[in-house]
Parts: structure tokens; C-alpha cells; sequence
């Protein structure tokens, strides 16, 4: 009898896969994921595509990450940001827009809380 136990299957979930083979499929059918585990939260699978355009997804932990990767064809791995995937990267206007929420539209800010500590400077 062996004491050492076979090692689980990971369940990838669905929805996660399916978008990350659209994504794929509509931007150039290859691209790379890189890996970066963000804590508590998971790890982002962030995609780069072969036409440069960023996309990202967030699972449970880096096993499930690993097993998505594997399961989508055309899509290599990497754990780092390096200079030649940094090269192609081409954040789309909607993507920056995204990453700036709810000020990216904004015409009026807020005064700041803080504005009477600078005001004789």
C-alpha cells in the first residue's frame, strides 16, 4: 500500500476558460499569460495577445491558473513582465478608461481634503 496519494484534478471553471479562448481566437489565435499572484484574492492571469491587446482573468490560485494555460491552445505561459512582451503590448483607449474607473470621464474633481496643509506653500 502506498502512502503517498494520487494528486487531485484542478477544476477549471468554465466561464473563465471560455473567455480566455475568445480572447485568444480574436486577437491573433495565440498569445501569452502571465502570472501574478495577487494574495488572498487569487492570481490574475493577465493575457497579452498576438496583436498586443491586454486582457485578464482572476482564479482561486496559481494551480487552476497553471491548468487554465494548459487547456487553452495557442496561449504560452510566463511568470514575468519581460522586455519582449512589454514590447507588444498595446493598451486599447477602452482599456485605459478601465483602468482609471470613475474619473476616466470626469471634467470636475473634488476639492482635496487635505488642500488647507498646502495652501501657503
Amino acid at each position: 500500500m502506498s502512502t503517498t496519494a494520487a494528486p487531485e484534478a484542478v477544476k477549471v471553471p468554465a466561464e473563465v476558460e471560455k473567455s480566455i479562448v475568445k480572447f485568444v481566437a480574436q486577437h491573433g489565435g495565440s498569445g501569452t499569460a502571465v502570472l501574478q499572484y495577487l494574495g488572498k484574492q487569487g492570481v490574475r492571469i493577465t493575457l497579452v495577445g498576438a496583436d498586443g491587446i491586454l486582457g485578464d482573468r482572476v482564479v482561486a490560485d496559481m494551480a487552476t491558473a497553471k491548468a487554465v494555460v494548459e487547456r487553452v491552445e495557442g496561449l504560452a505561459e510566463t511568470d514575468e513582465w519581460s522586455r519582449e512582451i512589454g514590447s507588444i503590448v498595446t493598451p486599447t483607449a477602452e482599456h485605459w478608461d478601465k483602468m482609471a474607473g470613475w474619473v476616466a470621464h470626469q471634467t470636475k474633481f473634488p476639492k482635496a481634503r487635505n488642500w488647507k496643509l498646502f495652501a501657503g506653500a
